[in-house]
């Protein structure tokens, strides 16, 4: 007797349309999603940029940013990427309603939408307030550095600039005086369908990288001029030489995204941006969050604590940092807050709040000698032992779970947009593992 298996007909033809959202479960995060954008989020400042009544109809706005908000939540982020995968996941087929977005148009209107899409940061957070999720007990800052859209090879300081500069200009020099030495031969060299004088390829390249140069040792020129004319930043504790108006030889500029840097990350260095992050402890809920082409953390925390107060409506009663964030000025902006700060100091280890450290010379200030004695007193007890386990699971989160290793647009303001993005989906997530 052969073995009965359960019938099996790709071709059958279902008797009644089957309605798009059975096909996933109910407690599914892609309904949840489209709920949230349909009902909750206020997308006023988009909608409002659809005036024109003649053309053909777009996407709708709110299934367009659902579909961003979900495919950054599940780890995509290419718009091809995201385009593929309205054609070959049910969740997308769900969310879309089987309509198919080409690649370029998610693209344009990420792009075209991106302050706005910044914005559900706040809306999103507000969501997580409610439900309770946000405590403010406790919050954790902390900053990672993240790859641009550039390679690093693609940079070049300032004295490089002006030697490149010059050997490109006396060899494309050298080329026109020759060309300009040749008559009637160059028939039988080019041809009689050229007039011999066109540049070759290698000559076209060169002018290209050569205008690439002038134009960044230009910009260099003119930040250098304005960061001398603006004066000395209060804010900032460093102790460089007075600004004379002239880039440094060592001061470098990127060919391909010019407002990023080259950083330290964690194994190597890298051309990429500093972006940070406020976490608070009850949650992994991010509080707070911008994006700086500075590598240092050292001036990030004032502005970290600036958005705390003005999304959430009152001020964490704690904060832990490492030491990048220890300054003088960053320890009296807590005190003025009346907040009660938990900073590294460069002579305690991050991980060990300051057993057997060495003690602080005498030219430290007392407001930090006084950090570091509350520090160093607590041991394994202090309160700064929550940093590493409330803040750095986020980056891991991102970077490891959900495969952001790297920035997709280029410039600041765009890449600002884009981190505000993957933040808004991180609290995302946390929103539905309470509320589905």
């Amino acid at each position: 007797m052969s073995k009965t298996f359960r019938e099996w007909s790709p071709e059958q033809s279902t008797l009644l349309p089957a309605s798009v959202l059975d096909w996933v479960a109910p407690g599914h995060l892609v309904h949840f999603v489209t709920a949230l954008v349909r009902e909750q989020l206020d997308l006023r400042a988009i909608l409002s940029q659809y005036e024109e009544g003649r053309g053909y109809p777009p996407y709708d706005p709110r299934m367009m940013v659902a579909l961003l908000m979900y495919a950054y939540s599940q780890g995509i982020y290419s718009s091809r990427r995201i385009a593929r995968a309205c054609q070959q996941r049910v969740d997308f087929m769900v969310l879309t309603a089987r309509q198919e977005p080409d690649f370029r148009t998610i693209a344009l209107f990420r792009l075209r939408h991106l302050e706005s899409l910044k914005g559900l940061f706040g809306q999103v957070l507000k969501l997580c307030r409610k439900a309770g999720l946000v405590k403010l007990g406790h919050v954790a800052l902390d900053g990672t550095k993240i790859r641009a859209n550039a390679s690093k090879h693609k940079s070049m300081s300032y004295g490089w600039m002006k030697k490149a500069e010059e050997q490109l200009k006396a060899e494309i020099e050298d080329w026109f005086r020759q060309a300009e030495a040749v008559d009637r031969e160059e028939d039988e060299l080019y041809g009689n369908d050229r007039r011999g004088d066109e540049l070759p390829d290698w000559v076209k390249d060169k002018q290209k990288r050569l205008e690439k140069i002038a134009q960044a040792k230009a910009e260099l020129e003119a930040e250098a001029k304005a960061e001398a004319e603006a004066g000395p930043d209060p804010n900032k504790t460093g102790h460089k030489g007075k600004p004379t108006g002239i880039p440094e030889e060592k001061t470098q500029r990127n060919f391909t995204d010019a407002e990023s840097r080259i950083m330290k990350g964690s194994e190597c260095f890298i051309q990429g941006y500093n972006a940070q992050a406020a976490v608070d402890s009850g949650s992994q809920v991010i509080v707070a969050q911008h994006l700086t082409p500075n590598g240092s953390d050292m001036h990030q925390m004032v502005s970290l604590l600036i958005q705390i107060r003005k999304h959430n409506g009152r001020q964490a009663r704690e904060v832990s940092a490492d030491a990048g964030y220890c300054s003088e000025h960053n320890l009296k902006a807590l005190r003025r807050r009346r907040i009660r700060g938990y900073v590294a100091s460069r002579w305690q280890k991050n991980n060990a709040a300051g057993s057997g450290d060495p003690v602080p010379p005498a030219k430290v200030s007392e407001i930090v000698r006084a950090m570091w004695k509350r520090l160093r007193q607590g041991g394994y007890r202090s309160r700064y032992r929550l940093r590493k386990q409330v803040v750095e699971p986020v980056f891991g989160q991102m970077k490891h779970a959900r495969g952001f290793r790297q920035f997709l647009l280029r410039g600041e303001r765009k890449v600002a947009g884009e981190w505000s993005l993957l933040c808004t989906a991180h609290n995302l997530l946390k929103l539905a593992a309470v509320t589905r």
